[in-house]
């Protein structure tokens, strides 16, 4: 089982069942180990039996939800200071550079098997200045209400995809992640092609900002947040798989990481599809 968020991709614990079998007492010798070996004590001796090592923490629901406040938190933080006070001369450098950094520090993250909460901190920073900029953008081609309408609507969607995953029961099957999967490598592949055409010179028509009301690109748009809210459903669940098999509890900074990174991605479509009605 594996997720299309690619976050979660490297560790394996998300999708493995959890163990089944019985713990040995403590004192019990493990399988295939003398009498007489560390670890073992015969009680007929009356020798105490060595006290259990203490677990090591456990990922839990209040960890995810502690961390993904403080990875948001910073990541709003930061946005709010670049929206503020960050020079028009300098919007799109700052697009790009952070960008282009936020790319890279997603990759860092994502293709370590143990995650780095620092990294975390880090690309949570970069993609505020990104988020900021970017709203920024938006703000001065249209109006700043655009930026409060589109948060809002992001934090009420992944609110309504949460509430629906838990009380309809929502069951992720092999057949829902494989065309998710396929759906998103596909749009991702679109998106790419188009950004290469549009370095040449060629306009697609999928993905513009502020040129009007484009049908082709408000599907596109509307496209993309369907298949945000299909990528929020399979990060509860392998969540919740994370949960069930206690992972270690630093594995909810590699949960909160993934969850903002598909919030950061409703959130930009959503504010394409407003400009869109705006621009009409």
């Amino acid at each position: 089982m594996q997720s299309t968020n690619p976050v979660f991709t490297r560790s394996q614990n998300f999708s493995q069942p959890a163990p089944q079998g019985y713990a040995p007492f403590p004192g019990q010798p493990q399988a295939g180990q003398p009498y007489g070996q560390p670890g073992y004590a015969d009680p007929r001796y009356g020798q105490p039996a060595p006290q259990a090592t203490a677990p090591q923490g456990v990922m839990t629901l209040d960890d995810v939800i502690t961390k993904t406040a403080i990875t948001m938190g910073v990541l709003v933080l930061t946005a709010a200071i670049t929206f503020i006070f960050l020079p028009v001369s300098l919007l799109y450098p700052s697009l790009i550079v952070s960008g282009l950094v936020g790319f890279v520090t997603v990759l860092m993250v994502s293709l370590r098997r143990k995650v780095n909460p620092a990294f975390v901190l880090a690309y949570s920073a970069i993609e505020g200045v990104f988020i900021g900029a970017f709203s920024l953008l938006f703000a001065l081609m249209f109006d700043p209400g655009i930026v409060m309408q589109a948060v809002l609507a992001t934090f009420v969607a992944a609110g309504a995809t949460l509430a629906a995953y838990k009380f309809l029961r929502i069951r992720v099957t092999s057949q829902f992640r494989r065309i998710v999967t396929m759906a998103t490598i596909a749009f991702a592949g679109l998106v790419l092609v188009n950004f290469v055409l549009a370095l040449l010179g060629v306009d697609m028509g999928i993905r513009t900002i502020g040129g009007g009301f484009n049908m082709l690109a408000v599907l596109v748009s509307l496209v993309a947040v369907v298949l945000a809210v299909a990528n929020l459903i399979m990060d509860f669940d392998f969540i919740e798989q994370g949960i069930r098999n206690r992972l270690p509890s630093s594995e909810s900074w590699r949960a909160a990481f993934g969850l903002t990174v598909t919030m950061v991605w409703l959130y930009t479509e959503l504010l394409r599809i407003l400009s869109y009605f705006r621009s009409n």
